[in-house]
């Protein structure tokens, strides 16, 4: 497979196989650190800071084929540190206004529409059930991937799922929407 053998090279120390395997996702990682951060600067910035994590780490990766999954961990653990170093960090039960980014062209990740009546309905649930709901929804992210990712058990993610969604059912109108 073409992600392992490049894993390999980037194991025996291939900066341009590491960077090949980083740009392959380069879009999903930056729609994954957006969603974290908030603003594009500091999206890049936890981008920058993954990748030099990736680079020192990568002798660690037991499984080629798990490269993006592991990348994205990294990714999601540099974002909250991030955040809490700037004191930016608060659970989204204590947070009073959600301010959304402008939709520009430089950032085509945004419908700014759409956006504002996620972020509205997702601004009802707890931040652990926000987290797992825009993981899984929003990034495609298999549960255990999430579990992985959070650090949090399996268990309990599929918990957070089920309860957010139960509560934007409520929310939006009920049993009407059906979902899986």
């Amino acid at each position: 497979m073409f992600v392992n053998r490049l894993v390999r090279q980037a194991k025996k120390g291939n900066k341009e196989a590491l960077l090949q395997l980083i740009m392959a996702d380069q879009d999903a990682y930056y729609r994954l650190a957006y969603s974290y951060m908030g603003n594009e600067h500091d999206a890049l910035d936890a981008m920058e800071d993954m990748i030099v994590t990736l680079y020192e780490k990568i002798d660690q990766l037991q499984k080629g084929e798990a490269f993006y999954s592991w990348s994205k961990t990294i990714l999601v653990n540099r974002c909250k540190t991030m955040l809490r170093r700037k004191e930016k960090y608060q659970p989204l039960e204590e947070e009073q206004e959600m301010t959304l980014p402008a939709l520009t062209e430089e950032n085509p990740y945004r419908s700014m529409e759409s956006e504002m009546d996620m972020q509205t309905l997702l601004s009802h649930l707890n931040a652990g059930q926000r987290e797992a709901i825009e993981l899984r929804y929003v990034h495609d992210f298999p549960y255990q991937t999430i579990a992985d990712m959070t650090g949090v058990p399996l268990g309990t993610i599929k918990s957070r799922i089920s309860q957010g969604i139960q509560k934007l059912k409520n929310i939006i109108g009920g049993d009407r929407y059906e979902y899986d």
